[in-house]
């Protein structure tokens, strides 16, 4: 397969069941990097893809006490709980969904067309994007996260995550939505 040129957007998770205040599981820097996503998603266009997670029909093995303790999560994939965010995605985008933290997998990669690169934005920087993150840049992908278009539970965590990506450079770059909208060619 002949790498298809360019980065591709990495929207993880901005789903309702993260980004609701009511929600169980909300990020509380959600509101706070939501219009920042927006404007990276418009300026990527059609190379985007929006990650859902959802919960397994039947969790196993780790996940059984797992979702013991988060009993709300155990709706079907269909639920609001899981649907992404309005106005973020369009039907020209492409969206993965995974049962588990981290989405760098066969669907992911295919879905990058190629690509050896990924600029990684969305929730929460201290579970689903550092897991993602240190897959994608095991396999091999140039991993860009965006550091104030991520949020984590909390900022302390949230930082965390992100030195600790930082030390996977030069596979993984922290970088800033500034600095990556300066460099999309439209």
């Amino acid at each position: 397969m002949t790498p298809s040129p360019g980065p591709w957007l990495v929207v993880i998770d901005m789903q309702v069941i993260f980004g609701e205040p009511t929600s169980q599981w909300f990020t509380p820097g959600y509101p706070e990097v939501e219009p920042r996503v927006k404007r990276l998603v418009q300026a990527f266009g059609d190379r985007v893809i929006f990650t859902r997670f959802v919960a397994p029909a039947e969790p196993w093995g780790a996940w059984v006490p797992y979702y013991e303790q988060w009993p709300f999560a155990l709706v079907p994939p269909t639920d609001r709980l899981y649907d992404l965010t309005d106005g973020l995605a369009s039907d020209a985008h492409t969206i993965v969904t995974e049962t588990k933290f981290g989405k760098w997998g066969a669907d992911l990669e295919r879905a990058m067309n190629g690509s050896s690169e990924m600029v990684l934005v969305g929730v929460s920087t201290d579970c689903c994007v550092i897991s993602t993150a240190l897959a994608a840049a095991d396999a091999g992908i140039h991993v860009r996260v965006v550091e104030d278009a991520c949020a984590g539970l909390s900022d302390s965590d949230h930082r965390r995550a992100i030195d600790t990506m930082a030390l996977y450079a030069p596979l993984i770059e922290i970088t800033n939505s500034g600095a990556v909208l300066s460099g999309v060619k439209a």
